[in-house]
């Protein structure tokens, strides 16, 4: 239990720092329901057959959960340890492995509110998530941005705890653009070319867009390469995260 004291207490601080933060909040509910609304409505980007909420839904949503968990949590930590602040934070029971655990907790909380707010937006614009099969499709979609949150949050402090902050940011918003067009979040995988379309696979970002438009779009099962995906990532951009951290 004793263990547990720093890690809750700094999750709680994470949390009510990241409240405070209203512009911030503005940008990371707002743009990805502005993006939904529009995509959804204006027919800018071909996604096939059927309604475009149907691809625009599971897509924005992986989109919210990749700025959230790599964009705003690696800049914000960048800084953070630009500042010093860490270097402090370290000098408490807090520890390193805790830390960057409270910080990916905090990143869950907000992407709960994401959902909170995209999701009702979705069915106003006539999505019918998993074609009716709706607990099914909500367990999938979990555990999917579950373990993508794992992977870009480990891939933001990656970046965060080896790169001074001016670079990180500049690093943070070019790897958010790539796997943005990479992704199939916005542009379908099946319209890249297909070199593209075979490296963007092996990146978390399309294997978050497959489970999400497998599971809350066409109602098929998630493929087991998007789950293979997810999983290597999860594991294995944390734990290059823990073992480069460092405090300044």
């Amino acid at each position: 239990m004793n263990g547990l004291r720093p890690l809750t207490a700094q999750v709680g601080a994470e949390t009510y720092m990241t409240l405070r933060r209203g512009e911030t909040l503005l940008l990371t509910v707002g743009i990805p329901v502005a993006f939904l609304v529009f995509f959804s409505t204006s027919r800018v980007v071909p996604t096939g057959p059927g309604p475009a909420v149907s691809f625009f839904v599971p897509g924005i949503l992986a989109l919210a959960v990749m700025s959230t968990a790599m964009v705003s949590l690696g800049i914000s930590t960048g800084f953070e340890r630009g500042y010093g602040v860490l270097k402090r934070l370290g000098s408490t029971p807090l520890g390193r492995p805790r830390l960057l655990g409270a910080k990916v907790t905090t990143v869950f909380f907000v992407e709960v509110l994401q959902a909170a707010v995209l999701v009702p937006v979705g069915y106003a614009l006539g999505w019918q998530p998993g074609h009716g099969h709706v607990a099914a499709a909500a367990f999938d979609a979990l555990a999917a941005a579950l373990l993508a949150t794992l992977a870009f949050g480990g891939v933001g402090l990656l970046l965060a705890g080896v790169l001074r902050a001016e670079v990180n940011l500049a690093a943070a918003n070019g790897l958010y653009l790539v796997l943005l067009l990479l992704g199939g979040m916005i542009v379908p995988l099946s319209k890249l070319p297909g070199v593209l379309a075979y490296i963007a696979r092996a990146l978390p970002a399309a294997a978050l867009s497959d489970a999400l438009h497998a599971s809350l779009g066409t109602g098929d099962p998630v493929p087991a390469a998007a789950w293979v995906t997810l999983g290597a990532w999860a594991v294995g951009a944390p734990l290059a995260a823990a073992l480069t951290f460092r405090w300044e």
